[in-house]
């Protein structure tokens, strides 16, 4: 039976991917790239699962914007390869943690989030691309990049659908805490 995409928390962690300083300029819409980015990050922290934060080449692209608020014990990883999964520091993250499934979101959708999505697709993960916490220098690029990503078997999802995805009834003081983030 084909995936229904469901997440399973003990399995999911999500990975921000090169939201950096001398990237981040030149890219569509990076205010909606950065709050949808924050709330993804909050969520995850509020709800304790894996975040991983990547840096592509961070010399020359600078570190991760100061307009993403990171919680204070996240480990940032420096990388040249363009997919996250050629770093053996975010393999044996995933690994250790024993996640099965990732949550993408950054820069630039047409390379480094499409390249580590279809190397995730191709090791056995499931893998959710955030549509509306990704971003290009332009449209065009994102939106084949999504077109052709659906085409690899990734789910499309946005910030919303990920972070009500995690919880499973409203309520809660985690349905409260989610909520808030959301507005």
């Amino acid at each position: 039976m084909k995936s229904l995409g469901i997440l399973d928390k003990e399995k999911t962690a999500l990975l921000v991917i090169d939201i950096q300083e001398k990237l981040v300029p030149v890219v569509q819409n990076s205010d909606v790239l950065f709050a949808n980015a924050n709330k993804l990050i909050n969520g995850f922290h509020v709800l304790k699962l894996p975040i991983i934060v990547t840096e592509q080449y961070p010399k020359g692209l600078g570190n991760t914007c100061k307009e993403i608020v990171l919680p204070s014990a996240t480990n940032v990883i420096e990388k040249i390869s363009f997919s996250c999964l050629l770093s053996s520091e975010v393999n044996n993250q995933l690994q250790d943690k024993k996640i099965t499934t990732l949550i993408l979101c950054g820069a630039e959708a047409h390379i480094c989030v499409f390249k580590t999505a279809l190397n995730a697709i191709q090791l056995g993960y499931e893998v959710h691309v955030v549509a509306d916490a990704i971003s290009s220098r332009t449209p065009e690029n994102k939106a084949i990049a999504i077109e052709r990503l659906k085409q690899s078997g990734v789910f499309i999802a946005s910030t919303e659908m990920i972070l009500f995805q995690l919880i499973d009834e409203a309520g809660t003081e985690t349905f409260k805490a989610i909520s808030k983030i959301i507005k």
